[in-house]
């Protein structure tokens, strides 16, 4: 019974730490290049970006960067989602015709903003049908390209409407304090298999 006991409360504490560590929002970012559009032009601009997305509360913020475009700002958007990870073209995902305040005519600048996921505001109407008809099917699949590697922050110009600069957003890496602490159950769980063995 002490056995069954000890088992159980330490896959449960290993399940709640597992918990903790997903539900915490995940960071993404990009450095964002002329050549890395679709087909890559010649843009000498550069630009960063970083996201956080917080499925389970809804929230998304942008942080962004951009200097030396060619032309004026124009829009930027997240597209997602390319069949292969790193590459490709993909539709727009979130709002039209730009995020909400996105600098306009810039050739350099800086953009922040919050944006509640679970609003219809935030996304691309054709991007929530084509996932469900619903807030939480477009969550969802962005969540997963994000994770994949397979969406992109893209801002448009006058001089290249159909892309200045752009970036796949990058999967997250655990932080440190997270990778411990999913580390710190492995002992648990090779021990418990030893025993069964």
């Amino acid at each position: 019974m002490k056995t069954h006991l000890g088992k159980g409360l330490a896959a449960l504490a290993l399940l709640a730490a597992c918990a903790t560590a997903q539900a915490d929002p995940l960071s993404y970012s990009a450095t964002l290049s002329g050549t890395a559009e679709n087909p890559p032009n010649a843009s000498a601009a550069t630009g960063h970006v970083s996201v956080l997305f917080d499925l389970d509360h809804h929230y998304f913020t942008i942080a962004a960067s951009f200097s030396d475009l060619a032309g004026g700002s124009a829009a930027a958007h997240i597209h997602c989602c390319t069949a292969v990870p790193g590459e490709g073209n993909a539709g727009v995902a979130t709002m039209l015709p730009t995020f909400t305040g996105f600098p306009a005519g810039e050739t350099s600048g800086s953009y922040a903003a919050f944006f509640d996921t679970s609003q219809a505001a935030f996304w691309n109407p054709s991007f929530v049908t084509s996932h469900g008809g619903t807030t939480a099917g477009a969550e969802a699949a962005l969540a997963a390209a994000l994770d994949a590697g397979s969406s992109y922050f893209n801002i448009h110009s006058d001089a290249y409407p159909g892309g200045e600069i752009r970036g796949f957003l990058a999967a997250p890496i655990p932080e440190p304090a997270q990778a411990a602490m999913l580390l710190a159950g492995l002992p648990l769980l090779l021990f418990l298999r030893r025993r069964r063995d």
